[in-house]
């Protein structure tokens, strides 16, 4: 097998298909359109025959790349509980948006962990390295949506500024679809398990919310969203395997695209999100890729999601 060189380092170039690895939209840019079904008298979007991906990150923390424990992340420190960071890069948040745009993988996101001055203009450097081709979310208002649409974010992500005080805004909501159009949008359902069930949790995923993930909550915001981004936060950034259960609620009730995070350590569990998602969920890793300093090979990973692109075209 062939080899090239990421960062400096010698590894397996993966087989790939011969074409381009496509998007889940038209050449213009615009979602697919797809059939709906009646279901307890509400339209329902299809789910339609898709490949799963795998979506980079860049996770950026005072201007540096890293991969935090995003539990352990705060504005101050008020309980005593640490910053626990598994990974910071001395490479630049670009290097790492021009390798995935190398390989490319679309549809992946840029987080910054931090509303400082650094982590906007890193933020920035990748947008910029890769136009098009990441979503950018952390800090996400209807004062600067539109700015980093125009910097290059195919889409901004967004929480807080929806889910606030333990309550989803929906005039927020509503008015950021009216300002960058609902195409542009990715609403970050981040969860964490609280009497049994998810509840979307926000402030650095420390506050729960009263929305509960499930069915009707997924089908009622998809009509102001174009996708779904959700960390299963009991287990994000541990390498501890994944919330297998989460991907299953996923895989089950969400009518548009949705990508899972947290948790992945080996390739099997990429097939089991494959499996328990139903083939609709995509996947981010993050901590346990051996580019963020962890054992899983970021070429094999590409591998597999270069295999599931072929498996849908065949």
């Amino acid at each position: 097998m062939a080899t090239r060189t990421i960062f400096g380092a010698r590894a397996r170039v993966p087989p790939s298909p011969l074409n381009p690895i496509p998007d889940r939209r038209n050449p213009n840019g615009k979602p697919l359109s797809l059939p709906t079904r009646r279901s307890n008298g509400v339209d329902r979007v299809s789910l339609v025959a898709c490949a799963v991906r795998f979506r980079p990150c860049i996770d950026i923390h005072k201007g540096k790349v890293k991969q935090i424990v995003g539990s352990t992340l705060r504005d101050t420190v008020v309980d005593g509980t640490a910053l626990v960071t598994n990974f910071e890069s001395d490479k630049s948040p670009a290097e790492f948006a021009n390798l995935y745009k190398e390989d490319g993988l679309t549809g992946g996101h840029v987080i910054m962990l931090g509303a400082d001055d650094a982590s906007r203009v890193a933020a920035l450097e990748a947008l910029h390295a890769y136009p098009g081709g990441m979503q950018l979310g952390g800090g996400i208002n209807s004062d600067n949506a539109m700015t980093y649409i125009k910097e290059g974010a195919s889409h901004v992500i967004v929480t807080s500024y929806v889910f606030s005080n333990g309550q989803m805004n929906l005039e927020r909501l509503k008015h950021l679809v009216g300002m960058i159009g609902k195409q542009r949008l990715v609403l970050d359902l981040s969860c964490r398990k609280k009497n049994g069930k998810y509840a979307i949790v926000t402030d650095r995923w420390q506050k729960f919310s009263d929305v509960i993930l499930e069915e009707q909550t997924l089908e009622f915001l998809a009509t102001y969203a174009d996708e779904f981004l959700v960390h299963g936060v009991d287990v994000e950034g541990k390498r501890l395997g994944i919330d297998e259960e989460l991907v299953t609620l996923l895989g089950c009730y969400s009518p548009i695209p949705v990508t899972y995070a947290g948790g992945v350590s080996t390739m099997e569990e990429l097939d089991r999100i494959k499996t328990a998602g139903k083939g609709h969920v995509d996947v981010t890793v993050g901590s346990s890729l051996d580019i963020f300093g962890g054992n899983l090979q970021y070429e094999d990973v590409v591998a597999w999601h270069n295999n599931q692109q072929l498996m849908v075209t065949q």
